[in-house]
């Protein structure tokens, strides 16, 4: 767009020429400053004469010459009289300055409207022209918009087609260097072939030199006879050179022979292939199992698993030393991390392990022979880990076993057989005795046959299932061993009552220890590191199904608890029901013998001043008589730890019994306190010192009141005034702060058990006080 324009006189100007116009004026005013002349002379007179006021002349605001031309003057002419001869010489040059200025100013006023009316022009033009382009742009832009209209569904054709041909090149690229991948492959295939058949051959011969295999232990030797002949050095340097190369050739083995692998349900842990020199090692031997162990052969028996398995272990077992001394040196010295021994027995494990998921189908219906089979297996395993050193991350039959029906159908025979060995054993005419009956160091748990036996049959079990390879199937055998020790314990409840009518029966007292036994060794199991392990695998099994509370899972967590706590509180539980039944039992004949003493007359019994010799009241023979006995035939029959708590109950019971039925129920006079006290301390107590140092502790009722009843009169008196002021001050009627408390004088006589109110109770028993009116 054009400028606007702005009127000045009778010419127009634009804003640049006006610009242009200034500056030019202020280079002429310039230069007219520099042409005037100074206002007065004898400045410099005056300069020296009066600075102040020099100064004040000079300021451009005080003064009617310029200061700059005062300035221009001083600096050409200065204060010298002889300089004024230079003013004609500075007047012809102003004369000039000046008359050039004026002819630019004329150049300039004649030119700047010549150049206003072209840049006008040029502006108008400039004008016209955006116009039109602005037009072009709004009529491109429709059609733009237009043929984007028209050709929207063409690009989405197009886009499609273009999609295509990329995905195409895209096979077409992964087709090119397949194909190139298999021209390597084919190279690699075809002299990797021609390699190992060569070596291969070359290293059979030399096994062969070597007697190899080795299927008997007298076999197992030929290796030692080869060493003493005189090529025997060369043999195993062409033995070192083979294997070596041979060795070389497992990764591109790998990459071009697939092994045989057994069906995923199997869920075998990840293994490298066997290495290929140990491959052609083990070819004979496979040859032979094959052989003898496949199709019609005689040795091919479904019901002799442990053929096949003993053959296996046996050739493990021969070669173990040629590998470890002749075959392992190899291996280090190639810097290859294979154990030789180990990757032997991983490849003739492997043969198992086709054997029998082969077979194992055929038995999976016959509860005998699958049974026979997976109890061979397990012998099989044993051997393996323990004596040859089998690793228990490599495959192995349990992983076969762990398949979901042979493992259920494992799980069934298990649950059978046991359930038939509990049957058996509690039917057992032995079922109840010890068999360590007529050994004392050995029969302290006085354990009967049957409960020694099933616990056997858990360890067993256990022994069995410890080595399944996931935690998972661990778990369902131990919900199988807590379902097994629920149903005996079931089982032992039911022989139980019916030996109810005779709870210090023989019987019954061995039921008790079974039941004692079997909760003590659970609890020693469940700190067990096997036990400790299940137990933090059910508690991560149990967080992810939220089957506990957040209680439980935090005890098992915190290892409060254990996998067995609610079998073990199940026996517990039993074990105390039992042991109360026996204790009413003893503690109703006692009750029963104590029918006499209990109506002693405690009244009249003369002193011991009286009496000669102190001797038990003959009432209470028959109560200590029952006592004693039930008590040395529960300590037959129970073991120690029964026993002692069922003394102890016995003897709470006894005491309370005592204390109540026959202390507070009667009066006493002097001799009849003392008799009291003969009877418990002299032939009640002594008959418990055999199972505890101080008896008396457990009879505190019993001691404390023989204490308070035999009191000297003044004691006695003094204890009654104290008791009767303490009493008067819990009731506020008075309050003496000398007078000492009930509790300390109770204690000073050895009294903890019995409260105040009983002692005050007791002191109204005795019959020997002095006629002072209390």
């Amino acid at each position: 767009m054009a400028q606007p324009l702005f009127k000045n006189g009778d010419a127009y100007s634009v804003p640049g020429e006006e610009t242009r116009r200034k500056e030019v004026l202020e280079e002429v005013t310039e230069h007219s400053k520099e042409t005037q002349l100074p206002c007065t002379t004898g400045n410099a007179k005056m300069k020296a004469a009066n600075p102040g006021k020099e100064r004040i002349a000079r300021d451009p605001d005080s003064c009617d010459i310029p200061f700059y031309v005062s300035e221009f003057v001083e600096r050409e002419v200065g204060i010298d009289c002889d300089s004024l001869s230079k003013l004609g010489k500075l007047i012809e040059q102003l004369s000039e300055n000046k008359t050039k200025l004026e002819e630019q100013v004329l150049t300039v006023s004649s030119e700047v409207p010549k150049r206003i009316r072209k840049a006008l022009h040029n502006a108008e033009d400039s004008k016209k022209a955006l116009s039109q382009l602005l037009e072009n742009e709004n009529l491109l832009h429709d059609a733009i918009n237009n043929h984007l209209l028209t050709s929207e569904p063409w690009m989405e054709d197009l886009g499609v087609l273009i999609d295509q041909i990329k995905e195409v090149e895209r096979h077409l690229a992964y087709l090119k260097w397949i194909s190139q991948i298999e021209e390597l492959r084919s190279t690699v295939q075809f002299w990797h072939k021609i390699l190992k058949d060569k070596l291969s051959s070359d290293f059979e011969e030399i096994l062969t030199h070597l007697h190899w295999p080795f299927v008997s232990p007298t076999q197992s030797q030929a290796f030692g006879l080869a060493a003493a002949q005189g090529n025997a050095p060369e043999i195993y340097s062409n033995l070192e050179t083979l294997f070596s190369q041979l060795l070389k050739l497992q990764t591109s083995d790998e990459l071009l022979t697939k092994p045989k692998q057994l069906p995923e349900k199997y869920i075998l842990p990840p293994s490298p292939p066997v290495v290929l020199p140990i491959q052609i090692m083990v070819a004979p031997l496979q040859k032979r199992f094959k052989y003898h162990f496949t199709g019609n052969r005689q040795t091919n028996v479904l019901s002799k698993p442990e053929w096949y398995l003993t053959q296996v272990l046996m050739w493990i077992g021969n070669h173990a030393t040629f590998l470890e001394d002749k075959i392992q040196p190899i291996l280090d010295k190639a810097g290859s991390p294979v154990n030789a021994r180990l990757e032997f027995s991983r490849a003739l494990v492997m043969l198992i392990l086709e054997k029998l998921a082969a077979d194992i189908p055929c038995l999976l219906y016959d509860d005998n022979l699958f049974c026979h089979l997976v109890d061979e297996v397990l012998l099989f395993e044993r051997e393996l880990h323990t004596v040859h050193g089998y690793l228990s991350s490599f495959p192995s039959c349990m992983h076969i076993l762990s398949e979901e029906t042979y493992f259920q159908r494992w799980l069934t025979v298990e649950r059978k057989f046991a359930l038939q060995k509990m049957d058996s054993m509690l039917s057992s005419e032995a079922a109840w005795i010890s068999q360590y009956k007529d050994i004392t160091d050995v029969d302290e748990m006085k354990v009967p046959d049957s409960a020694e036996t099933f616990m056997t049959l858990l360890l067993v079990i256990t022994d069995r299932y410890k080595n399944l390879p996931t935690a998972a199937r661990k778990l369902q055998f131990l919900e199988l061993q807590k379902d097994l020790v629920d149903d005996f314990r079931i089982r032992l409840t039911q022989v139980m009552k019916e030996e109810t009518r005779a709870p210090l029966a023989f019987r019954y007292c061995a039921i008790l220890n079974a039941v004692n036994y079997i909760a003590t060794v659970l609890a020693d199991w469940a700190d067990n590191v096997f036990f400790l392990q299940l137990q933090q695998a059910a508690l991560e099994v149990c967080a992810d199904s939220s089957t506990l509370s957040k209680l439980q899972l935090g005890q098992l967590a915190s290892m409060e608890s254990s996998v067995f706590d609610d079998m073990i509180n199940l026996l517990e539980r039993l074990k105390h029901d039992m042991l109360t039944r026996q204790v009413d039992h003893v503690f109703r004949e006692v009750k029963d013998a104590a029918r006499m003493y209990r109506k002693e007359r405690w009244l009249s019994l003369p002193s011991q001043s009286e009496q000669a010799v102190m001797s038990l009241s003959s009432t209470a023979c028959p109560m200590l008589l029952t006592l004693r006995d039930q008590l040395l035939q529960l300590e037959q029959q129970l073991c120690y730890s029964l026993f002692k708590i069922f003394w102890q109950m016995l003897a709470e019971k006894v005491d309370l019994f005592i204390y109540q039925e026959i202390i507070l129920a009667n009066h006493f006079n002097e001799g009849g306190a003392v008799q009291l006290q003969f009877d418990m301390t002299r032939n009640l107590f002594p008959l418990f010192s055999h199972y505890c140092k101080r008896p008396e502790n457990y009879f505190k009722h019993i001691k404390e009141a023989c204490i308070v009843l035999n009191l000297n009169i003044g004691s006695a008196l003094l204890l009654k005034d104290v008791l009767q002021s303490a009493t008067e001050d819990r009731t506020g009627t008075t309050f003496n702060s000398n007078q000492p408390t009930a509790m300390a004088a109770l204690n000073e006589l050895g009294i903890y058990k019995l409260a105040q109110q009983d002692v005050e109770i007791l002191l109204n028993l005795r019959t020997n006080w002095p006629n002072t009116g209390k």
